[in-house]
């Protein structure tokens, strides 16, 4: 494919906010939230994560498009201005815009303030942000534009804050004692201390930088499973006996208790649980490197995003079970330090490790990118070059 990344960026609101300071800023919590809170926090690995809230007011300091359109401007150093003939065209992809209308993308393309382009919008969970990325690549490579930004992003924190959340009825309570995963919890309370706000974007051009590495996008799959799955991940609805999902505007004209209850993000995690790694590893992972001639051995940088550290061993479990192993020390995450940022969670740990200087011309990266929405992965390699 005829199309570099030439440039990556990342950006997070405010101050890292560690597990202790939690309530300054989503708000205090009832005792089974904080109980719950407890649980997942000691499970997920993440020690911080960063919110686009004012601790003082309670007020939030970005929007989600001021977010991606910070992320873009960081594609340049400090002082430089963004040159218009970047945005060619700019390609957006969120889980969580700030309105249902009009497309979180031409928000973005908004905020910047630069001349006329082509915008595109790509809805969706945690690959929202990788389809943004394969649509700009594409337009690169097939010679309609010369460069293209993308981004993804996410402001998640609004839909955790106390205010706005309503804690759901806890259907799949664990008794005293019980060994259960701790995920089978509220289907909310589950994401509510998953999520947080940051946002990522790369410049793709048709050439690689004369004067720095670039990634060469090898190629980018994304693989739908869909059509044998129900949805696991979502928002907007509620869950029916059945699997499916009946819509928000179906709840519209309801008490403010069942509308709140209608838009906080939920997850069924005995679905994800139970299928995340097996479908969207041991599933889509064989065929793709089968297509590509891929090899364990032909990876010297693996970038796996999970939500959740709890993940990291089965993933392992699983790529053996498929003999595609990847040796530990060639894994790199900063689930740690950076939190699950959904679509913008592979931006951010590519643009740490792009900015760490331990990449060496030649070098090839697999990025992994799943998500649980209707269980779709995205697989992406890169060369150094």
């Amino acid at each position: 494919m005829n199309a570099f990344i030439t440039a990556v960026s990342a950006f997070l609101p405010g101050q890292p906010v560690r597990n202790a300071d939690l309530d300054r800023y989503l708000g205090k919590v009832e005792r089974i939230a904080a109980r719950t809170r407890q649980i997942i926090l000691a499970n997920n690995g993440i020690e911080s994560r960063h919110y686009a809230i004012d601790p003082e007011t309670g007020a939030a300091t970005h929007s989600n498009a001021q977010l991606a359109a910070e992320a873009v401007r960081r594609l340049v150093p400090p002082g430089e201005e963004l040159p218009s003939r970047f945005l060619e065209c700019l390609c957006c992809g969120t889980s969580s815009p700030d309105q249902l209308m009009p497309g979180h993308g031409v928000m973005v393309h908004g905020e910047l303030g630069l001349g006329p382009c082509e915008v595109i919008s790509t809805a969706g969970i945690c690959l929202s942000g990788v389809t943004a990325l394969k649509y700009g690549a594409m337009s690169v490579a097939l010679g309609l534009t010369n460069s293209a930004v993308a981004t993804g992003s996410e402001l998640a924190s609004t839909f955790m804050r106390t205010a706005f959340f309503q804690a759901m009825q806890d259907e799949v309570a664990q008794p005293e004692g019980s060994k259960r995963h701790p995920a089978f919890s509220f289907e909310a309370e589950f994401l509510r201390w998953m999520l947080s706000d940051g946002a990522g974007a790369v410049l793709i051009e048709n050439k690689p930088s004369p004067d720095r590495l670039s990634l060469q996008i090898d190629w980018l799959e994304i693989i739908s499973h869909a059509h044998c799955l129900e949805a696991c991940m979502y928002a907007g609805a509620v869950k029916q006996e059945d699997g499916s999902l009946r819509g928000w505007r179906e709840y519209a004209v309801g008490s403010d208790a069942v509308w709140h209850n209608v838009m906080t993000v939920k997850q069924d995690a005995r679905l994800l649980n139970r299928e995340v790694i097996r479908t969207l590893v041991g599933k889509s992972l064989p065929p793709v490197a089968a297509k590509h001639g891929l090899r364990p051995e032909d990876i010297d940088w693996f970038l796996p995003h999970y939500s959740s550290q709890y993940f990291q061993e089965p993933l392992r479990q699983q790529l053996q079970e498929i003999d595609f192993v990847i040796p530990a020390e060639r894994w790199f995450t900063n689930l740690a330090s950076r939190g699950n940022t959904g679509s913008a969670s592979f931006y951010i740990m590519l643009e740490e490790l792009f900015a760490s200087g331990r990449l060496q011309k030649g070098e090839r990266i697999l990025g992994f990118i799943p998500e649980s929405g209707r269980f779709s992965a995205g697989w992406m390699l890169l060369t150094v070059v």
